[in-house]
């Protein structure tokens, strides 16, 4: 078989990361080669980090024209400026799921999404794309997750949510289950704060923190 090479967008704290996801996935057999990582800081080209080098985008592209590439920064709007910036030099996406993730085979998953370790996903679930998924999420039955929504660490989303585009959820945040006739929806660019527990529909835009999750007032 032949090894698809990846290279990293971005060179942070998740970049850092899912190139450990990517290393757990080639011991589990599949054939990923990791190139190293992708930085639009200048400074830090031809440096070594956890031992991948660190490349700008044009020369990765001349030096690995057939990689693919992996948007791994948190901030969900970063993350598609960056995605867009690869794919018009010609890059495609990749999707990571690590092997520990416990998912029914009724879930579909969009390109470039990443599903990191311990996530628990059951059925009747659509992921779109580019989306991030962090260690030790749960999602339940007939969730949409849109495109680039960022779930860190221990987020816990019931059945019958439907996050919008680039919603941020933060760390330990939950919601709870909306119904079929009327799910919980989280509009576009909202952020969820984190150990939030969200108990209803949030519109687009606007962030929420505290138990029940209340809009942050604007000074």
């Amino acid at each position: 078989y032949e090894m698809e090479a990846i290279a990293i967008y971005g060179a942070g704290g998740f970049a850092r990361e899912l190139a450990w996801v990517i290393e757990d996935c080639c011991k589990a057999g599949q054939p990923y080669s990791l190139v190293g990582f992708i930085d639009d800081n200048a400074d830090s080209h031809g440096k070594i980090l956890n031992e991948l080098p660190i490349r700008g985008l044009e020369q990765t592209r001349s030096e690995f024209p057939h990689a693919k590439v992996i948007g791994a920064v948190g901030k969900p709007a970063l993350r598609e400026l960056l995605t867009q910036k690869a794919k018009a030099l010609g890059f495609e996406a990749c999707t990571i799921v690590h092997p520990s993730t416990i998912m029914s085979r009724f879930v579909s998953l969009g390109e470039g999404s990443v599903i990191c370790p311990a996530n628990v996903i059951t059925t009747n679930i659509r992921i779109g794309r580019h989306v991030q998924i962090n260690a030790g999420c749960i999602i339940s039955h007939d969730a949409i997750i849109d495109d680039f929504v960022t779930l860190t660490p221990g987020v816990h989303i019931s059945g019958c949510v439907h996050l919008g585009k680039r919603v941020y959820v933060g760390t330990g945040a939950v919601i709870i289950n909306g119904t079929p006739s009327n799910p919980i929806v989280v509009g576009d660019d909202a952020v969820i704060g984190a150990g939030a527990c969200v108990t209803k529909s949030v519109p687009p835009g606007v962030t929420v923190v505290g138990v029940p999750a209340r809009p942050i007032e604007r000074a």
